[in-house]
């Protein structure tokens, strides 16, 4: 898709400038005073799609703010761009990729040609190895080298080869095939690596290493470790094709590594990393909780997919998140957005945002390579509730930073126990009411607080969340909601003119760490040509790391 050089400049659209006089109008507007206002707004003010429903009246917004924003989505192109991704374009245009992630939980009756094939087909094919795969090692078929059975499952990758399987497996475990254990290693440091491996044996370990390329510098340095600590008790090089599978696209070099090529699951280079979950980097999730669950999970994001697709605008999930985001970045100046899950299942939930987030949106120039000069990719961050309350809550309620909250909770607990499920999500009620209301100077008086007291008592309130809720945690429900914020996160970068689906920010760390691991393993110490500073570390480390 060709992008014009002369897109307007976001600041300078007419919306955008609507908006800017629409919060300056309304400045002096409270929750409390939109709900004094309308007593029915907590109920009209809520959307429901694929199994999920938001209650959004804690925004501070009218039905005039979110008329604007969506005439700024429209103005920014979000429809013809949306229609674009579904169609296959090649909307990554800094690397000029299509961006497919909605292929790899397409229905096996679809179809969508990209280059003249049929990209669903070659998806549905590897999900049946997949299947098939995972079929055999669950059911105890597939046996180590030694001739028993698999028991612990090691998955080695960084980025989205890591967060994505490591959120779902823990989102999920309750489906899990408890025989089998699981780990996630993705940290190059030895540590990560010898602690999963701590009290297992080689004979019925079994690695999914991950890595499209099978060039990743980390994966490697963990992917050969491994192979050398499985060879260290079975010995035989013909072992490692018993032990080891690879989601990889680079056939020779995983053959060289000494996997069998028969058990290399690929993907495409429509598919970014944090995109992926969903792909064949999702091995280890299938063989968690097996292939029925994992086609659950994908029908869960088709789901979504479908209503982002086709729901109008006004009734759009994904879009209504987006321009809450918008409205809280870039109109009420709000840095960072926590995301909150009153879920211990999805504890990995926040940290797998963070890169489907700020690796998306974390991009100062436009499509066209001009500076932007408006903020975009606040940083997203969080913990389960109710862990955060006895954590940085306080800084939420009664700091001097607005942050827009993401609260999510389940209906229906998976582990009844008592009465602490109620328990949860009273205070997940109770935070999001306390933070859109606050408590004023003279309630707290009315308590009985002293004169010196009351100033350290009071919440001025109005601090914006969403609340998601779905009935229960399920394959289906972790799928869509997981789409919900790939969609948002989308939509967001379309408004501001950004590419959402490259990460050159990462290359250059990538390609630093490259030389400096080669001077640090010469053994005849070249000279050094970074700046005092890193030169100065280096030496240090030189001369150190060796002392006892």
């Amino acid at each position: 898709m060709s992008h014009s050089t002369d897109t307007p400049a976001l600041r300078t659209r007419p919306e955008w400038r609507a908006l800017e006089r629409h919060r300056d109008a309304a400045a002096g507007q409270s929750l409390r005073g939109l709900f004094a206002a309308d007593p029915g707004r907590g109920e009209r003010m809520t959307l429901e799609a694929a199994g999920w429903y938001l209650d959004y009246s804690k925004q501070r917004v009218t039905g005039e703010t979110l008329g604007l924003l969506r005439a700024l989505a429209a103005a920014a192109g979000v429809p013809e761009r949306t229609a674009a991704m579904f169609r296959g374009d090649r909307i990554n245009v800094t690397e000029g990729r299509a961006v497919l992630h909605t292929a790899l939980r397409a229905p096996r009756r679809a179809k969508l040609e990209v280059d003249g094939r049929d990209v669903i087909r070659d998806v549905h094919e590897v999900l049946d190895r997949m299947a098939n795969f995972a079929e055999r090692v669950r059911s105890g078929e597939w046996t180590g080298h030694t001739g028993r059975r698999i028991r612990h499952i090691v998955n080695i990758g960084i980025g989205g080869s890591d967060l994505g399987p490591v959120m779902a497996f823990e989102a999920l475990k309750f489906y899990s095939q408890r025989e089998l254990s699981f780990s996630f290693v993705s940290n190059v440091d030895g540590t990560h690596l010898l602690e999963a491996l701590n009290g297992r044996d080689p004979a019925e370990t079994l690695f999914v290493i991950s890595s499209k390329t099978f060039t990743t510098l980390e994966t490697l340095a963990n992917a050969h470790a491994a192979r050398d600590w499985c060879l260290g008790a079975l010995v035989q090089p013909a072992a490692i094709a018993r032990h080891f599978v690879a989601v990889s696209t680079n056939t020779e070099a995983v053959q060289k590594f000494g996997i069998d090529p028969a058990n290399m699951f690929g993907f495409w280079d429509w598919v970014g990393g944090r995109y992926s979950m969903d792909s064949a980097i999702g091995l280890s999730t299938m063989l968690a909780i097996g292939p029925d669950r994992f086609h659950e999970m994908l029908a869960g994001f088709h789901a979504m997919d479908s209503h982002f697709r086709t729901a109008p605008p006004e009734r759009n999930l994904p879009q209504l998140m987006a321009l809450l985001a918008i409205w809280n970045g870039n109109f009420l100046g709000a840095p960072t957005v926590a995301v909150l899950p009153y879920a211990q299942y999805l504890t990995r939930f926040p940290a797998y945002l963070q890169q489907l987030t700020m690796e998306s949106n974390g991009k100062h120039v436009t499509l066209e390579g001009a500076r932007v000069d408006y903020a975009t990719g606040p940083v997203y961050w969080g913990e389960p509730g109710t862990n955060g309350q006895h954590s940085f809550y306080q800084l939420i309620h009664q700091g001097t930073h607005l942050i827009p909250c993401d609260f999510i909770g389940i209906c229906r607990p998976l582990n009844p126990l008592g009465v602490q499920h109620d328990l949860l999500m009273a205070n997940l009620f109770a935070q999001s009411e306390a933070l859109a209301f606050g408590k004023t100077p003279a309630e707290v008086a009315a308590e009985g607080a002293t004169a010196a007291l009351v100033p350290h008592r009071s919440f001025e309130g109005n601090r914006p969340s969403n609340t998601l809720l779905a009935d229960e945690l399920s394959p289906h429900t972790l799928g869509a909601l997981v789409a919900l914020y790939e969609h948002s996160v989308f939509v967001q970068g379309v408004i501001w003119n950004i590419d959402s689906f490259d990460q050159w920010g990462v290359e250059l760390g990538k390609a630093l760490a490259t030389r400096t691991a080669a001077e640090l393993a010469s053994v005849e110490a070249p000279a050094l040509t970074h700046d005092s500073s890193s030169n100065a570390l280096i030496r240090r480390y030189r001369a150190r790391r060796g002392a006892s």
